[in-house]
């Protein structure tokens, strides 16, 4: 299992689950690289995110993951926006938790070389996606009222 770096830059995530352990949980369940790799998680605010996203994407908006991959083992960095997390979750009739894990899972793919540009590569990404949701005990994301 990949080397997990965790960084709680907003302490709202205490509140709702042990951060440390519970990321490291789903991304080891998403991880199918080498196992040597390093992978650096920032739970953080929206507004972190925010400049975050605008900076390196030219994005002036908070967004809920970005992922910053890396060559070699150290994989990359997986950033998530506590409030929009929050939101999301609400509005899609969420746990915050199985939101929190979709997008560690969803985030843990990019790093490794996963992605949604086309139809063909979103499809494939999200039955991925599905499949480690489910493993790890977790309603499939893309269905609604998964409560």
């Amino acid at each position: 299992m990949p080397i997990v770096d965790i960084q709680i830059r907003d302490k709202r995530f205490w509140r709702l689950i042990r951060p440390r352990a519970f990321c490291r949980h789903v991304i080891d369940a998403a991880w199918m690289g080498d196992p040597a790799a390093e992978i650096s998680v920032v739970l953080a605010d929206d507004d972190f995110v925010h400049q975050l996203n605008k900076k390196y994407r030219g994005k002036d908006k908070s967004t809920n993951v970005l992922s910053f991959e890396n060559e070699g083992l150290c994989a990359g960095d997986i950033v998530i926006a506590y409030g929009v997390l929050s939101r999301e979750a609400q509005e899609q009739k969420k746990t915050f938790r199985s939101h929190l894990a979709h997008l560690l899972v969803h985030g843990t793919l990019h790093l490794q070389k996963y992605d949604h540009l086309t139809d063909r590569q979103a499809n494939k990404m999200e039955k991925l996606e599905t499949k480690i949701m489910q493993k790890l005990g977790y309603p499939d994301p893309y269905k609604e009222d998964v409560c």
